[in-house]
Formats: C-alpha cells, sequence, structure tokens
C-alpha cells in the first residue's frame, strides 16, 4: 500500500479553496434565512465538516486533482440558486394533473389535449399502508428522520463534479418529487443544488404524509393491461391488478413500489397491451423481491412474512393484456400540438438557462422534449390558435367533396393546402389530406415535394429585379438552349423560339428565360441562398442548373405559401404560425405570439411582382383557375387575383399558389408514391378543385378576403423607366455589323427596383448566344433610323416588314393562348432534370 505523509495533508486542510467552499455553503444557508429554521443544517454542515477532516480523502481529492477551485465551484452553485417564493413552491409539487384544451380563434374547443399518461388523484386514507411502507424501505429508509435531504448528498455532489462518481442517486423521496415536479431530469450540478435547496423549503412546509402523498400520485408506474403510460398508484393499481390502491396485498404493493425506478423496463405490460414474455417480466418479478427484502430490512416485515410473499406468484394477479384505445385526433390536433410542444420546449430550455453546449447532446435534448411534452399534456394549459373555424371546416368539406375532380382512376390523388394571413403570417385554415385516419401524412405541412415552376417567381425573378437586373418589361432569351452538359432544355415540347418579355415568359412558364436569369444572378455573384434562408427554404445544392425549374429543391406546402405571402406583403416575411398564445390554469399568459418580420424583398421589387403576378392568372395560359371561380362565385372572382402554377416531369406533382392583397392560398395535389398524374391535371383539374376550395372559403367567412375591390399597389420607391418595346430598354444607338443605328419604335413602362432600365445594347436581352441575337436583330432592326441619310428609304422598307412580322407574332401569340385556353390538353409541362 502506498504511504501518505500524514503531517502534509494535514496542512492542506487549510487550503484557502477548500475554505471557500464551506464558507460559500455556510453564508448561503445565513443569507437565506434556512439556518435559523432547519436543524437538519447542522447535521448538513457537520457532514462536511466531518468529511473534510478526513484528512484521507481531502489529501487524495486535492494531490490527484488539484481540487480546491472545484469545491469552491460547487459552493457557488448553492451561493446562485435563486430561492422559489413558498406559495409557489407548494403549488408547483402539488400540481398532479390539468386538462389543457386547444381552441381555435374565437375560443371554441378544437380539443381536449389527449394524454395515455393516465393519472387519478387519491387522499393519503386511499393508499395502502403496505405501499407507503414498501415505498419508504425502498426508496428513502429515513424518510421518517430527515428535513429534505442527508448530509452525503452534499458531499456526492461535490465529488461528482470532481469527476467521482456521480451528482445523481440516493434522493429523498423529497427530492424525488422537486425533480419530478420542478426542476426535471437533467443531469448538471446547478439542477441537483437546486433540488436540494428546494427540498429543504418543501420540507417547512408540508407534511412527511402530504409529501409521501404527492409522490405516491405522481410518479410514473409504467404501462397498464391496455399499453398506455400511467402515473400514479390509482391508476397502477386498477391498471395492472384491477384492484384499488387501498386494497393493494403485500405482494402487490412490493411490485408496485418497485416501477417508479425503471417503469417500462419493470412493467409487466409492452406498449400494445399485451402481457411481457417470461423473460421480459424477470426485470420487473426481481424489482418486486428486492422490495420485500427492502421492507423485511427495515423491519416492516417478519422473516416469517418475508418468505411467504417472496414465494407468491404475483404473476396471477396481472390483468390480461387488451387492445390499446385507438386515436381519435386528426390534422389539425396534432398540427397544434406539434406546434406547442415546440414552444414550450423552447419555455422550458430559457427556464433552465440551458447552454448551446449542454443542448448539443442528443440526451438533454430528448430529457426537455418529454419535459415539453408532459408538461403540455398535464398542465392545465389553454392553447389558443389563429384558426378560423367555419374556415377551417369548410376547406375538409371541400377538400372531401370536390376531391374526384383530381382522382385519375388509379392511387389517391392526395391534397395539401393553407391560407395565411398576408400581415401576420397565420394560418387561418388548411387541409392535411382526405382522412387522418387513412393517410397520416399531412400534406400541408409536412410534405416536402419539388415545386416545378411554383419557385420561378421567388428564384429566380423576384431575387432579379431586387438586385436590378431587370425590369417588369425586360426582354429574356426564349431560343433554343442547352445544360453545360449539352441537354437541351424543353418546356413541354417545344424547345425555344424566340425573345420574348418577362411577362410572356411568366404567363406562359417558359423554362429557358428562367435558366438564363439564374445564370444571371450565379455570374453575378449574388447570394441567392439568403434570400431563401430568410423564408426558411432551405435547398441543399444551388449549384444546379435547373434549380428555377424546380430540380433540387424540395418544399411544403406551408413554405411555399410564405413565401408568396411574403411576395403579397410587400416583401415581408412573415413566418406561418398556427399557436397565438398558451395561458396557465390561472389564465396567465406564459407565451404570446410576437410578430419577427423579415423584410426578404424591397418594397418595390415585391410590388413590381405582384403585378407581373396578374398574367399568369388572368391570361388563362397555364391554368383555367380563374374561368372557374366565376362559374363558382363571380363577385369573389373580381378580387385582384395573383399567382403561378407549377409541376414537374409526368405531372408527378402540380401547384397552385394565390393570393390576394389579404391572403395567400397555396395548393398542392399528388400521388404520395410519386406515380405520374393525366397531362391535364394541372391546368384543369386541380384549377376546379382550387376554385371550389376557395368559394367554399367565401361562403363560410367572406371577412377572410377584406375588401374584394382592394388592388396591389406599385410602392412610390418604384422607378418607372420608358422603354422600347422591342428590347426592354431604353432608346439608344446599336453598332451591327460596323453600321450604327438609333433604335426607335413603340415604347411602353418598365417598372424597375434599382438604377432604371439601361440604354439599348446589342444584348439586350436576358441571357441567349450571340447567333440568338443576330436572329433578334433581324426583326429589331427595322424599328431603328441609320445615321447613313441614304439608306433611309432601306430603313423605311426594313421597318414595314418588320411590323408586319411582329404583328403575324402577336397574332400566332393569342391564338397559342387561346387554344390553351379551349383545350385541357394544354397544360403546363415544365421539365425537371
Amino acid at each position: 500500500m502506498a504511504k501518505f505523509d500524514f503531517e502534509k495533508l494535514k496542512n492542506i486542510q487549510n487550503n484557502e479553496k477548500v475554505k471557500s467552499f464551506t464558507s460559500g455553503v455556510t453564508s448561503f444557508w445565513k443569507k437565506s434565512g434556512l439556518a435559523k429554521v432547519s436543524p437538519v443544517l447542522v447535521k448538513i454542515l457537520g457532514g462536511i465538516k466531518v468529511a473534510f477532516n478526513s484528512v484521507f480523502v481531502i489529501g487524495l481529492l486535492l494531490v490527484s486533482l488539484g481540487a480546491g477551485a472545484a469545491l469552491g465551484y460547487i459552493g457557488s452553485l448553492f451561493e446562485e440558486v435563486e430561492k422559489m417564493n413558498q406559495a409557489t413552491l407548494v403549488k408547483r409539487v402539488s400540481e398532479v394533473t390539468g386538462v389543457s384544451k386547444l381552441t381555435y380563434a374565437d375560443g371554441s374547443l378544437i380539443s381536449e389535449v389527449k394524454s395515455d399518461l393516465l393519472r387519478q388523484e387519491v387522499p393519503s386514507e386511499q393508499i395502502s399502508s403496505y405501499l407507503k411502507q414498501a415505498v419508504i424501505a425502498t426508496e428513502d429508509e429515513n424518510f421518517e428522520s430527515h428535513q429534505g435531504v442527508v448530509p452525503k448528498a452534499i458531499f456526492r455532489a461535490a465529488l461528482g463534479s470532481l469527476g467521482l462518481g456521480s451528482s445523481s442517486g440516493g434522493s429523498t423521496l423529497t427530492q424525488q418529487l422537486i425533480k419530478q415536479q420542478v426542476v426535471g431530469n437533467e443531469l448538471t450540478y446547478s439542477r441537483k443544488a437546486t433540488e436540494i435547496i428546494h427540498a429543504l423549503e418543501l420540507e417547512r412546509n408540508l407534511t412527511k404524509d402530504e409529501i409521501l402523498t404527492l409522490y405516491l400520485n405522481v410518479s410514473s408506474f409504467g404501462r397498464n393491461h391496455h399499453g398506455q403510460n400511467i402515473a400514479g398508484v390509482e391508476e397502477a393499481a386498477q391498471g395492472i391488478f384491477g384492484v384499488s390502491a387501498a386494497e393493494l396485498s403485500i405482494p402487490q404493493a412490493a411490485f408496485i413500489a418497485g416501477l417508479p425506478q425503471s417503469p417500462i423496463v419493470y412493467s409487466p405490460y409492452a406498449s400494445d397491451g399485451t402481457l411481457k414474455s417470461a423473460e421480459g417480466l424477470v426485470y420487473g418479478l426481481g424489482r418486486a423481491h428486492d422490495v420485500l427484502y427492502n421492507m423485511y430490512r427495515t423491519g416492516a416485515l417478519t422473516k416469517e412474512e418475508f418468505d411467504i410473499y417472496s414465494a407468491y406468484d404475483i404473476t396471477q394477479d396481472f390483468l390480461p393484456g387488451e387492445p390499446i384505445v385507438s386515436d381519435s385526433g386528426d390534422y389539425l390536433y396534432y398540427a397544434v400540438m406539434e406546434e406547442a410542444e415546440s414552444i414550450v420546449y423552447d419555455l422550458l430550455i430559457q427556464r433552465d438557462q440551458v447552454s448551446e453546449e449542454k443542448l448539443q447532446q442528443a440526451e438533454t435534448v430528448q430529457t426537455y422534449k418529454e419535459m415539453a411534452s408532459r408538461e403540455l399534456s398535464l398542465g392545465g394549459y389553454t392553447v389558443s390558435t389563429t384558426i378560423n373555424p367555419a374556415v377551417y371546416q369548410a376547406m375538409q368539406q371541400a377538400a372531401n367533396a370536390y376531391s374526384g375532380v383530381l382522382q385519375d382512376g388509379t392511387s389517391t390523388v392526395e391534397v395539401g393546402n393553407i391560407l395565411l394571413n398576408n400581415k401576420t403570417g397565420a394560418v387561418i385554415g388548411f387541409v392535411g389530406g382526405y382522412n387522418y385516419a387513412s393517410n397520416q401524412v399531412n400534406h400541408a405541412l409536412n410534405t416536402y415535394r419539388s415545386p416545378g415552376s411554383n419557385i420561378k417567381p421567388i428564384l429566380p425573378y423576384a431575387i432579379a429585379i431586387d438586385q436590378g437586373l431587370m425590369g417588369s418589361a425586360s426582354m429574356v432569351s426564349n431560343y433554343p438552349a442547352t445544360y453545360a452538359s449539352g441537354q437541351k432544355i424543353m418546356h413541354g415540347v417545344s424547345a425555344g423560339t424566340k425573345m420574348e418579355t418577362l411577362q410572356e415568359a411568366l404567363n406562359q412558364s417558359q423554362n429557358i428565360p428562367a435558366y438564363w436569369t439564374y445564370k444571371l444572378l450565379r455570374d453575378s455573384g449574388i447570394n441567392v441562398q439568403s434570400y431563401m434562408e430568410k423564408m426558411n427554404i432551405s435547398i441543399p445544392e444551388y449549384g444546379i442548373e435547373s434549380l428555377p425549374l424546380g430540380s433540387g429543391a424540395e418544399v411544403t406546402v406551408a413554405q411555399m405559401a410564405n413565401a408568396y405571402q411574403t411576395i403579397a406583403n410587400d416583401g415581408v416575411y412573415q413566418k406561418y404560425h398556427m399557436v397565438d398564445k398558451i395561458t396557465d390554469e390561472s389564465g396567465e399568459v406564459i407565451y404570446q405570439h410576437q410578430s419577427e418580420p423579415v423584410q426578404v424583398f424591397s418594397k418595390a421589387a415585391a410590388t413590381i411582382m405582384q403585378q407581373l403576378l396578374r398574367g399568369p392568372i388572368t391570361s388563362g395560359a397555364t391554368t383555367y383557375y380563374l374561368n372557374q371561380l366565376r362559374g363558382q362565385n363571380g363577385t369573389l372572382a373580381g378580387a385582384d387575383w395573383i399567382g403561378k402554377t407549377g409541376s414537374t416531369d409526368y405531372y408527378k406533382d402540380v401547384w397552385l399558389s394565390l393570393a390576394t392583397p389579404t391572403v395567400t392560398l397555396s395548393g398542392w395535389a399528388g400521388h404520395d408514391d410519386n406515380t405520374a398524374m393525366p397531362d391535364d391535371t394541372g391546368y384543369n383539374r386541380n384549377a376546379q378543385y382550387m376554385a371550389r376550395l376557395v368559394a367554399a372559403i367565401y361562403a363560410a367567412d367572406p371577412g377572410v378576403f377584406g375588401n374584394i375591390g382592394e388592388r396591389f399597389e406599385l410602392d412610390s420607391s418604384v422607378i418607372a423607366s420608358q422603354v422600347l418595346t422591342a428590347t426592354g430598354q431604353r432608346p439608344g444607338q446599336v453598332t451591327i455589323n460596323g453600321r450604327t443605328f438609333t433604335v426607335g419604335g413603340e415604347t411602353t413602362t418598365s417598372y424597375w427596383a434599382k438604377n432604371g432600365a439601361p440604354v439599348t445594347g446589342y444584348r439586350f436581352a436576358i441571357g441567349g448566344t450571340d447567333a440568338d441575337y443576330a436572329r433578334a436583330w433581324g426583326s429589331i432592326g427595322g424599328n431603328s433610323e441609320q445615321k447613313d441619310d441614304e439608306e433611309e428609304k432601306d430603313n423605311k422598307e426594313s421597318e414595314e416588314t418588320s411590323s408586319s412580322s411582329r404583328n403575324d407574332r402577336t397574332e400566332s401569340s393569342e391564338e397559342s393562348s387561346s387554344s390553351r385556353s379551349s383545350s385541357s390538353d394544354s397544360a403546363e409541362e415544365e421539365a425537371e432534370e
């Protein structure tokens, strides 16, 4: 054995850092006033003194670890504990259960919060004395004599901070009650210090029997014979043995008393309510035997009684397993609960001041998630939502009544829809699917799908306008183009034809112009990612050339609606939310939603985009929505509708996002297994469904749409430029083949968010090759005056030819549009890489 210099080690007890620990603890006791009223503190301080005067222990700690600073740290933890108000502490530990509820925006009930944690509170006299004896003998044999904690608990915390053992274990029943009801299970020394101080305080305010009764009413006891989680001895007795807590026999009491240490492991039942196998029962039966032995060891049982009850086969008393009770929730219930639990989780993290470092640990996160779920389920809270009950119910009924227009004779075509308030982001109503019982996937909030061309107004066009790279009348190349791989960029069967305006590109949902615009953003070094992240849209790879066509991006309907809400709200993003506030049983508001607006696009860019987005809806080129709505509600069809369609290869997904100055509605339809749909699904079928859905919302509550006559207006910061219709830029001189022209002709107003339109140059459009511009100028050149007067006649003839050509193109475009409007087979087709 190693030989110690005891004389040298004795000097260590005078170390200033060691003294700082004891003086810190003593100072706290005196400052808090507890030292004057709790004799147990004399024992605690005496225990510390004895422990610290143990030359061997102090020497070993300090020599091996240099631990004076750590001891001082432990003292500081007690110093920093905030003493809880007595009434508040007693209330916290006494809150056995409360029925929480979810309400609509008008205060009417959505549902009481369901919990598979069943609990039934009973008074002390209705709890078997055998059970009380079993719990005390097993969990805290000194329960009747201590005053909340024992001296060794303080020293154990010190050892734990030094890495010698754990800060947990050996807690009194009072401490366990505090842990369950107040401080939680997080394994930190500050939490342990708080637990100890609160335990001391609780013992001053409640009797031993009151503390024990509370413990037995709040503790978890595993599962009952339905597989439901149970808490409290009454539910345990009824759910395992079919008797009341007062009627428990000694073997039954011993089995139940052993459960709280590891409720799920020791429970005789599986999660589906079936009785565990003999192998699975071994743990609980072994634990029950240990409890009986503890009762014998502490004198609660004689040796003869111990032998008799140890031999008793408790399994014959177990109730037979039965199927678990079915779930009666729906899309709304679980959507609200998910958001509310996230809010309560954040509140608990803030309350306990959990560090970022701790939140990197999965165990900590899981612990607090479980605490949040339990708190919300059993805390008696009222969760008030933003959901309009009439609108929500109307949307569910419309989805079921009109889903037939989307069905294609194969597997079910599912839908997801969500309606947002533009100014606040509040969810007014949504459709998660047709039937929660048959499909629990919430297609409005939780399904991530490719947005197809529904993303084009956001990425790339709104960003390009915001950056001053294009205006409302800018020209974009729709001549044939290829990706870097050489693959042709197609729009259905079309490989591209001409230069066209941004408005035409949006109305027709052309792919090539979107490709060129996104390329311009990347070549210009624009941080596209920052725009998307401000709207909480995560895209893993921004280098995909076909990203503006929807490839490489996956979004939920709610995210897409939020992006269009941002445009409709003059560029201000308001994150969608359903929970408005949470109040406790006393009516105190513990959470109130606070608006956190984010200016994603400038007001100028957003309002320019608003004007442009009328075209896709009013032109009828890619959706029959507005005509369908006129048939449903002519008044509502007169609202200022803006929006855009979207679809993916083989119509695996179809989208339609719509907005008025007041609300935004986005919708998706498709198969969960990602199979194709008929090619008229987007243009015709989804248009019919969405029109009927909108009409149903209006019928339920016309006020949701605000003033139908309200119109989107350009912001005063918008720069208006007079530009040539043919180039989208201001008149100017261009040199072609060595000959300089003054380009003139018909003009129009182009709206810009920055800078204003540039003077016409040779490469006047966004995108296109040299060959494309040679072809384009062949048409535009007739609009120009050559400086050389002797060629004025040729220019005049060229102008007449060009004018005729433009008229021919216009007629052709109108004819094509008319054809698309009258044929459901000409729906938008968009390539997706």
